[in-house]
């Protein structure tokens, strides 16, 4: 018995601390918050943890973050209620129970839904933020500005952060023109080799972001100075069907398209068409050539100009996507993409040369020209992506062909023919010209992706990639005497044809890390490239090159807040020349002015430093970055002025002083820059926001040429949301001149409203829109200079725009097409040279 007494008091002592012990019991309760149609995070909603048997009561309170990720760590044990709440969207409600031992509760992927019902006499109102930040790049949200339902991608490009758009729609991003352009992921060479022309016609209302990919990590390929740009097309999505027309019609033209969107059982496919057509428009210019003291003489001559053209265009895209989940681990995706346009133009000019010893007449003529031509770009790929029972461990197989066909011609009549004594062997090159030319680039990409995480804090990636890439450049050339009316007559000799073989061969490693408010990723890429030239006809002799290029790359974040980041980066981009940089064609069609490319040209390399910092609330958001680089070989294009009998390959020269410009890798670059972006959103109704770059630049040539000075941009809008479903937005940009090696362009300002409404429960909006409505001409100015000469010329272009649009949804369906999370992006060939260097283009 006294046994028995001992035994209950020891056990009657030992219940409080056993209690203690279960009431000290710590666990995780973690998961991940997403859109249930477009899958992405879910960013600060609010969390609210409370035991079942009192379910107003919360025990833990907290948020998620800009993904929709959430992970707490509680005590005690028993049966949980969590509610998650995010404005205007419906709650999620899940219950889960804690055991004894158990240390994580995951509750996986939970999917939020608008709110379907309002409360009668209260409305909730939530504007999305337009603009998200990461520790390697910045998006902004198109499918959520309104005035994307009757611009283009470039004019809303105006507003993403980090993006400029001069009024001649030059891009540049980090206030560089070097850069890449992707869409969905993957690198478009069309969009990356002219840009403007592409996107400029392409409409927004078939964009869902643009993600601007500031410190592209050591996944990337080597090139990109400026960044990448990646355009994420609208994706549509759970069994069911959704299409969606648009169509719009301005003074300039008219075009339409649609978006389908199918889905049964584990297939889903997605396909879009868009085609627009751009009408006659007419644009002036006037330019002079002065030379300067030093270089007057009996062979040099100044020269005046002026010009008027006309043309057209039609541009059309259309891609199909699929993707097939072969079980919960396995997932195969295919795509194809096709881009394309055209246009035709004619133009007339007169030109005159007078001496710049007396001012006395030493030629003159005039020229009538017409221009046929098609671009192309074809694309086709196929991922296989393998996840397995580790979270976040994948393995990613990918092929991808894409083909780029450009062909155009140019006919360049003249008349009107005069020469002083002395000058007759100069104008005597005056030769009626039909020149012939198409480009090709076919390339062929493998490439395998494998990343995994270490613990808890630690990820590591890595890959290889193998690219067979063929360029060609053909460029015919036939001739007759401007005063023979027969045939033309083929020219051997300022014909080329030409080859350009790259095989490159990649391979990177990435670390990631993650502890607490800090992350950090550090990694390092090799690139091995075999450059095969061939000259089949033509002037140049044939050569092989090898490069090998070590690429670091090194980004550290820290997350102040829940809402706010500061960050800070390194990274060095390569560019390799393109076949426009590389094609010595030589384009005599002007006498006076001269142009080719150079096959001798090498990469560039660029360093850049960058420090940004982000706050993004409900009321206000906000992105600082300030960035320094510097490159020491750019490839520049350089004019010259030469006597042409020092031109290789000129027919014919006359001993003259003429301009001559090529591309060398001569450049000398320093750029310091500040970049902000600010939206307030000053009611529920009411948005304010502004984009703004402010950039020091230098320039040299490590000789004689140099150049520098300031270049600010400024755009900005306000959006107003209005009863029954009308809305109304301001646009208006401005920016100082922008700075080249030997000149400056001009200052520009532009202004545009748009109207819309939405019908038939958001399913018809209806846009009406017009911009630089109160002047129809634009002048844009330009000054190029050297030692010898002085260069300025002055463009007029009709810029007025007005006009209407509509889109129409039809069908439901909230599931989109699935994607590899790793795929092949080929961003290393430095576009935006079109053409000087072939052509005449």
């Amino acid at each position: 018995m006294k046994t028995l007494l001992l035994l209950l008091l020891s056990l009657v002592a030992a219940m409080p601390a056993a209690m203690g012990q279960v009431a000290d019991q710590k666990f995780t309760v973690s998961g991940t918050v997403v859109d249930s149609i477009s899958r992405e995070g879910e960013p600060y909603a609010t969390i609210s943890i409370a035991r079942k048997e009192k379910p107003g009561k919360a025990v833990k309170m907290a948020v998620t973050d800009k993904d929709g990720r959430f992970s707490e760590t509680m005590s005690g044990k028993g049966s949980f209620v969590i509610t998650i709440s995010s404005i205007g969207r419906k709650a999620i409600t899940r219950n889960f129970s804690v055991t004894e031992g158990k240390k994580a509760i995951d509750l996986g992927t939970l999917y939020i839904t608008d709110a379907k019902n309002e409360l009668e006499g209260v409305e909730i109102v939530m504007q999305k933020p337009l603009v998200k930040a990461d520790i390697d790049k910045i998006e902004y949200d198109i499918e959520s500005d309104p005035d994307s339902k009757s611009n283009s991608i470039i004019e809303m490009l105006r507003k993403v952060p980090l993006v400029t758009v001069d009024g001649e729609d030059n891009i540049t991003v980090n206030g560089s023109s070097s850069f890449k352009v992707y869409v969905n992921g993957r690198p478009n060479n069309m969009m990356t080799k002219n840009p403007k022309e592409v996107l400029k016609s392409m409409p927004a209302n078939s964009i869902k972001k643009i993600e601007v990919i500031t410190d592209p990590g050591p996944k990337y390929d080597a090139e990109g100075v400026g960044g990448i740009l990646n355009i994420v097309t609208i994706g549509g999505g759970i069994e069911g069907y959704t299409l969606t027309l648009n169509g719009n019609v301005s003074n300039r033209g008219a075009g339409g398209g649609l978006f389908g969107t199918i889905k049964s059982g584990k297939l889903t496919v997605s396909a879009r068409y868009n085609y627009n057509y751009d009408g006659n428009r007419t644009g002036y210019s006037e330019s002079s050539r002065t030379v300067t003291e030093e270089n007057v003489s009996a062979d040099a001559s100044n020269m005046a100009s002026s010009s008027e053209n006309k043309s057209h265009g039609n541009f059309q895209s259309g891609s199909i996507e699929a993707s097939y989940e072969i079980d919960s681990l396995r997932l195969v995706t295919m795509s194809l993409g096709l881009w394309g346009g055209g246009s035709k133009g004619n133009s007339m000019s007169e030109m005159t040369g007078t001496s710049p010893l007396d001012g006395h007449p030493l030629y003159g003529y005039s020229s009538m020209g017409r221009s046929n031509s098609s671009w192309k770009s074809i694309d086709g790929g196929i991922d296989y992506q393998r996840l397995f029972k580790v979270k976040d461990r994948m393995l990613t197989l990918s092929y991808k062909i894409n083909t780029n066909p450009d062909a155009s011609d140019y006919y360049t009549d003249y008349d009107e023919i005069s020469a002083d004594n002395g000058w007759e062997d100069y104008i005597s090159r005056l030769e009626n010209q039909y020149s012939d030319n198409s480009e090709r680039s076919t390339e062929h990409t493998f490439q395998v992706d494998y990343t995994t995480p270490i613990g808890k804090m630690h990820t590591v990636e890595g890959g290889m990639k193998y690219i067979i890439r063929n360029n060609s450049s053909e460029n015919d050339r036939y001739i007759k005497p401007a005063e023979d009316g027969g045939e033309y007559v083929y020219d051997t000799e300022q014909s080329s044809h030409y080859k350009h073989e790259n095989d490159i061969i990649a391979a990177y490693l990435g670390y990631k890390i993650k502890v607490k408010k800090w992350s950090g990723r550090l990694g390092a890429r090799y690139e091995h490239t075999i450059q095969d030239v061939k000259y089949l006809l033509g002037q140049g002799d044939d050569f092989r090159k090898h490069f090998n290029d070590l690429v670091p790359s090194a980004t550290i974040g820290y997350r102040l807040t829940d809402m706010s980041n500061l960050k800070l980066g390194y990274s060095m981009r390569i560019y390799r020349p393109g076949i426009w940089y590389l094609n010595p064609y030589l384009n005599n069609t002007d006498p006076s002015n001269l142009s080719q490319g150079n096959p001798n040209l090498e990469s560039e390399k660029s360093h850049s430093f960058n420090i940004g910092y982000s706050n993004f609330t409900s009321k206000l958001s906000l992105n600082l970055s300030m960035r320094y680089s510097f490159t020491n070989n750019s490839i520049e294009r350089l004019t010259t002025m030469v006597n042409d009998n020092s031109i290789a390959g000129l027919q014919n020269p006359t001993g003259k002083d003429v301009l001559y410009s090529t591309y060398e890798n001569i450049g000398k670059t320093r750029s310091a820059a500040l970049s902000a972006y600010v939206n307030w959103n000053a009611t529920k109704n009411t948005r304010i926001y502004a984009n703004m770059n402010g950039q020091w630049q230098y320039f040299s040539d490590g000789k004689d040429l140099s150049n520098r000075g300031w270049n600010m941009y400024l755009s900005g809008g306000i959006q107003q949301s209005l009863p029954k479903e009308w809305r109304i937005s301001l646009n208006v940009f401005t920016m100082t001149p922008g700075i080249t090696l030997q000149g400056r362009g001009t200052s520009y300002t532009s202004y545009g409203i748009n109207i819309n409404k939405s019908f038939l429960n958001k399913r018809l909006t209806i846009s009406a829109f017009a911009s630089n409505f109160l002047k129809k001409y634009m002048e844009y100015k330009n000054t190029t200079s050297s030692t010898d000469f002085i260069q300025k010329s002055v463009s007029k272009y009709d810029n007025q725009r007005f006009g209407i649009s509509l889109s129409y949804r039809i069908g439901e369906l909230k599931a989109s097409v699935k994607k590899a999370a790793r795929s092949i992006s080929n961003d290393d060939v430095k576009g935006g040279g079109g053409g000087n260097a072939s052509g005449g283009q």
